[in-house]
């Protein structure tokens, strides 16, 4: 059976999602990053940068959330546009511009928002910029279709969702109503029932809550290196 390796972040619950949605068995392995579950030998031989999700289907280990969601959906056939030239162009483009854009992007946003020791205003101003940046030429794209490909569900909205949904505490509370478009795809994923499963799956684990010294020494390795 596939094992899926994950814990309530952006990035695993974007996957969850499609393994919610294709009906697919899976067993959920929590890896309690605020642990350093990451770092365990036996994560590593599966994901050597120390990241969630990843997943082993049978042998076939496959780490980073938008290499996942395009395994899974060759694999199955599932979610994914009409095979065509422009279609697979499009899709390849939108998954990796949500690879090298939005997640990171997003991702450094709330780092310095949120947990960096430092208010660094720069870092913070360039981010927050980029972060904007990136879901505005989102919704701007989602202005003229309903899906990010076409009028075709597939792993790309999903991939976009994983962070969309994050949107207040990416940006701010107020974010969510300049992005109305992105809204709208948003509203739409959280409606099926497979988004709320893939919500819900960390609740039937135990993860660390606290972000104390050791929790901000297995997320943030940089601070550790630093202070030694």
């Amino acid at each position: 059976m596939l094992k899926f390796y994950f814990n309530g972040s952006p990035n695993p619950t974007k996957v969850a999602l499609f393994l919610e949605e294709a009906g697919l068995a899976y067993e959920p392995v929590a890896v309690d990053t605020r642990k350093g579950d990451q770092f365990k030998p036996e994560y590593l031989a599966i994901n050597p940068n120390a990241k969630v999700p990843a997943i082993d289907d049978d042998g076939v280990k496959v780490f980073d959330s938008n290499a996942i969601l395009l395994y899974l959906a060759e694999k199955t056939g599932k979610f994914l546009p009409a095979n065509t030239p422009a279609n697979r162009g499009e899709l390849l483009s939108w998954l990796m511009f949500a690879a090298t854009g939005v997640g990171p992007y997003s991702g450094q946003a709330v780092h310095f928002k949120h947990f960096a020791p430092e208010k660094i205003d720069y870092a913070h101003n360039r981010y927050q910029f980029e972060a904007q940046r990136h879901f505005g030429i989102l919704n701007d794209h989602l202005a003229s279709r309903r899906y990010m490909v076409g009028d075709t569900y597939t792993i790309v909205d999903m991939d976009v969702w994983g962070w969309a949904r994050m949107l207040p505490f990416v940006l701010g509370e107020d974010a969510v109503a300049k992005y109305p478009n992105v809204k709208r795809l948003v509203d739409e994923i959280m409606a099926r029932p497979a988004a709320a499963k893939a919500i819900a799956l960390k609740d039937s684990f135990k993860f660390k809550a606290e972000m104390d010294d050791e929790a901000r020494g297995n997320m943030f390795k940089h601070m550790s290196v630093k202070a030694a």
